[in-house]
């Protein structure tokens, strides 16, 4: 059994201030995409990883992989002008391992997340394996509506959730999820939208983390930095 695990740093930084792709803002020293990288290539599970870069970017991912991960293996895959597009080029690249059977389970991240930890990715794959798709989820509490005057309780609001990555889905699924998604032009929101809408899958939830937190606004970008420096130490100067 073979999974692999994709990071997807084809985004720009609009919200959260960056001069152009977050994926390279420095976080505790390194580049935010390199800390998601760098925990698939450590994983015993995952035995292919692929960063999928921005349009045009290509020189600059290669050599920041290369200077904060040396030796590990990365793959490349130039990515599209959507998150879908990505996703899209992505499973197009895997294709032909996938439907020899040389590939059981794909991964897929955000480098927007820099702090999910192994056991998430480990999770992800194994809930996948059984039941097709596995994601990470928080509930989403106290929530309200308005009628311009007043508050009152959502309906329904217990079973509202906050989805995360890593996502993860037996390989044969994801693509038949995508190549159907192409013919009809359809793009999702996420991974999960995609096989969820071509597919039976059953896509799971797991206990998201509270410090699996999306770095989307500048604020994030101090909060994500001291969580990594609170479980990694101060850089080290690589």
């Amino acid at each position: 059994m073979v999974a692999v695990g994709v990071v997807l740093a084809a985004g720009l930084g609009t919200r959260v201030g960056a001069d152009g792709n977050k994926a390279y803002l420095p976080l505790a020293g390194r580049p935010m995409m390199v800390w998601s990288l760098e925990t698939l290539t450590q994983l015993t599970e995952v035995s292919r990883t692929i960063l999928v870069f921005r349009r045009g970017e290509y020189t600059l991912a290669r050599d920041a992989v290369h200077r904060e991960i040396g030796s590990q293996t990365v793959e490349f895959v130039e990515g599209g002008d959507t998150r879908h597009g990505s996703e899209t080029n992505v499973v197009d690249y895997l294709a032909a391992d996938i439907e020899s059977g040389d590939i059981d389970v794909v991964a897929i991240h955000d480098a927007a997340r820099p702090l999910a930890g192994p056991e998430m990715f480990r999770e992800a794959i194994a809930l996948a394996r059984v039941s097709g798709g596995a994601l990470p989820s928080l509930a989403v509490r106290n929530l309200a509506v308005s009628d311009g005057a007043r508050l009152s309780p959502a309906p329904g609001g217990a079973g509202v959730v906050r989805v995360q990555t890593p996502q993860a889905f037996r390989a044969p699924e994801l693509l038949h999820a995508y190549r159907r998604a192409e013919r009809d032009g359809f793009e999702g929101t996420d991974t999960s939208s995609c096989v969820e809408r071509y597919t039976d899958v059953r896509v799971q939830t797991f206990g998201g983390r509270a410090a699996n937190l999306k770095v989307t606004y500048a604020r994030d970008v101090a909060v994500a930095e001291q969580l990594l420096l609170d479980r990694t130490g101060p850089p080290t100067g690589r």
